[in-house]
């Protein structure tokens, strides 16, 4: 009896502790501004996938939150445990704030998320309390577990997230958000199909200003790193050297969206544009969630302009 007792106490504060996070969302709700949350795996993911997108959002006031859905605890090859969790949620933590947006890590272990009612509760009730209308996260088609869960548990939640008795401690959104699939190069069931692309080359320097924090990641090598490997890259008594190393890597990695996805960038920002951006992030539309339409789009990507 006392252990039920302590329970429900749990489930009272729990669900107490969530309608005041969904009040203050409420409250920045009302601005007319747009609210984006982007889900990855690990605390690079999002930042990685649409940390450019998320800093154009952010400039004209919309409200975007990146959420890690585990703490990277064993991302990296020389250190693992609270104290890389703690590291990592400081870096991601520190690139949102240069990207001017919000962040938060979940306390899940780095390769061992698994899609459990659990967890579809958790990124259900995170996407309420946001109130989200636009959603973003892996495709469920990825080399690492986490990725594809990740995925999975965001398809999960897509309709759940407007049933008023799953999770009624938070209240159900009135509409369906836009669920996205940030890009990738897997092509089994089927490759990344890009609906829309979006010109980051305004805030490309902030973006790579910003990973310059991942120094666990981008620098150190993260899970798959070896000191032979950190010997290649400038010391961090050289921080000039250190950004044009990654900056390197952005104008690839960055550049190579564009090229790829060409037709995309063409299509929402007219060919002449189009054909100029030099660097980009890209997305396909989930087919759980909203089916926007063009005018749509438009408005919830408002760096695109008014005409097809």
């Amino acid at each position: 009896m006392r252990h039920c007792k302590l329970l429900f106490t749990m489930a009272m504060m729990l669900s107490v502790s969530s309608n005041l996070i969904w009040a203050e969302n409420k409250e920045e709700s009302g601005d007319g501004k747009l609210r984006i949350i982007c889900f990855g795996a690990h605390p690079d993911d999002a930042e990685y996938k649409s940390g450019g997108t998320a800093a154009l959002w952010a400039k004209q006031g919309h409200h975007v939150k990146l959420v890690s859905v585990t703490n990277g605890d064993i991302g990296h090859w020389q250190m693992a445990g609270g104290a890389l969790a703690k590291r990592r949620i400081a870096e991601s933590a520190e690139v949102a704030k240069r990207l001017g947006v919000t962040s938060q890590v979940l306390d899940i272990h780095d390769g061992e998320l698994m899609p459990t009612l659990e967890n579809r509760r958790t990124i259900t009730r995170l996407i309420r309390e946001w109130e989200a209308d636009i959603v973003i996260a892996h495709r469920p088609w990825d080399y690492h577990p986490d990725h594809r869960y990740v995925g999975v548990l965001v398809q999960d939640a897509a309709f759940m997230v407007t049933v008023p008795f799953f999770c009624p401690d938070v209240p159900a959104l009135k509409k369906n958000p836009l669920f996205l699939y940030s890009s990738d190069r897997f092509k089994k069931p089927y490759p990344f199909d890009p609906d829309i692309a979006v010109a980051i080359d305004d805030v490309f320097e902030q973006k790579v200003d910003a990973l310059m924090a991942l120094e666990s990641q981008t620098f150190e090598g993260g899970a798959l790193g070896n000191a032979e490997k950190m010997a290649d890259v400038p010391p961090a008594s050289q921080p000039e050297l250190r950004r044009e190393w990654l900056r390197k890597r952005w104008d690839q990695r960055a550049g190579g969206e564009s090229r790829q996805y060409r037709q995309a960038l063409s299509r929402w920002y007219g060919p002449e544009r189009g054909e100029q951006v030099k660097y980009a992030e890209a997305f396909e539309i989930c087919e759980y969630g909203l089916q926007p339409s063009n005018e749509e789009i438009r408005k919830m990507f408002p760096f695109f302009g008014t005409s097809d």
